[in-house]
C-alpha cells in the first residue's frame, strides 16, 4: 500500500539500523544541518538510508541545538544494490577528483579505488573527505547504497593482488577511434573499470595491462577524454553494455 503522505524533501545517510519504530540519535553535525540549516522541527519528516535496510520515512521526535532523535515510521523504498563494478582512477586536481567520486556514486559504482600510476599528479588524498562526497551524492540522487572509497594504492600493487574472478575494463587512450570492445560479454560478472591519469598510462603500464588475462582493453570513442570525463564515459559504457541500465 502506497504511503499517501508527500515524500520528505531531505534525505540523510545514517549508520544505525533502520526499521519500524526504530529510533535514530543524531550526531551534532546532522542535528545542525536538520534543525539550524534546514529549519526542521518536531513532527517534520526525513528520509533515511544506511546502505543495508532500504529507505525509511522518519519523523523528528526530539530537536536540539547539539543533537536530536528521529523515529522510523515506514519503509519508503527497498534496498537497491548496484552491480558489482569498481571504478579505479588516478587522482587529479581536487575539484575534479571530487567530481569523479560524486559521479561514480551516482552512476552505480559499488567501490571506488584511487590508484597511483607512474604519471599520477596527486600523491595524496583525503579518503574521509572523498567518502563524504560519496555519501552526499547518494543522498542527493535517491540511492540507498554508498560505495566505499578505498585508500590510495599503487597500481602495480593492486594488480599484484587482483581478486580471482573479477574482470578489468582497461580504458586505453591509445585505442581512441576504435570500436568500444565490449561485445560478446555476459552481464552479471564482477568487473572493475580502470581509467588513467591526465598524462595517460606509461608504456610499461600499458604493456602489463594488455598482457593480463583478466583485462579487456577498450576504447572510449574517437577522442582522447579528460580523466574526469573518461570516468563518466566509461561508467556509462559499462552500465549500458553490462550493468543494470
Amino acid at each position: 500500500m502506497n504511503d499517501p503522505r508527500p515524500a520528505p524533501k531531505i534525505r540523510l545517510h545514517v549508520d544505525q539500523p533502520l526499521g519500524a519504530a526504530q529510533t535514530v540519535p543524531l550526531e551534532r553535525e546532522q542535528a545542525n544541518y536538520l534543525f539550524n540549516v534546514m529549519r526542521l522541527g518536531v513532527g517534520d519528516a526525513v528520509a533515511l538510508f544506511n546502505g543495508r535496510d532500504g529507505e525509511w520515512r522518519a519523523e523528528v521526535v526530539e530537536a536540539g541545538k547539539r543533537g536530536g532523535v528521529l523515529e522510523c515510521s515506514a519503509q519508503s523504498a527497498p534496498q537497491r544494490m548496484p552491480p558489482d563494478v569498481w571504478l579505479i582512477f588516478a587522482p587529479i586536481k581536487k575539484a575534479r577528483t571530487d567530481f569523479i567520486v560524486e559521479k561514480a556514486a551516482e552512476m552505480g559504482a559499488a567501490r571506488i579505488l584511487p590508484v597511483q600510476t607512474e604519471f599520477t599528479n596527486s600523491e595524496r588524498i583525503r579518503r574521509d573527505r572523498l567518502q563524504a562526497h560519496a555519501v552526499e551524492a547518494a543522498e542527493q540522487c535517491g540511492g540507498t547504497y554508498v560505495p566505499e572509497v578505498a585508500e590510495l594504492e599503487k597500481l602495480d600493487r593492486l594488480l599484484d593482488g587482483w581478486p580471482e574472478g573479477r574482470r578489468l575494463m582497461f580504458c586505453d587512450e591509445a585505442l581512441a577511434g576504435e570500436a568500444a570492445g565490449l561485445g560478446g560479454l555476459e552481464r552479471g560478472e564482477p568487473w572493475a573499470i580502470l581509467i588513467g591519469p591526465e598524462g595517460g598510462f606509461s608504456d610499461a603500464e600499458r604493456k602489463r595491462l594488455h598482457g593480463l588475462s583478466f583485462a579487456r582493453p577498450v576504447s572510449l570513442g574517437p577522442r582522447v577524454l579528460r580523466a574526469d570525463t573518461a570516468a563518466v564515459a566509461a561508467l556509462t559504457l559499462w552500465q549500458h553494455a553490462l550493468g543494470d541500465w
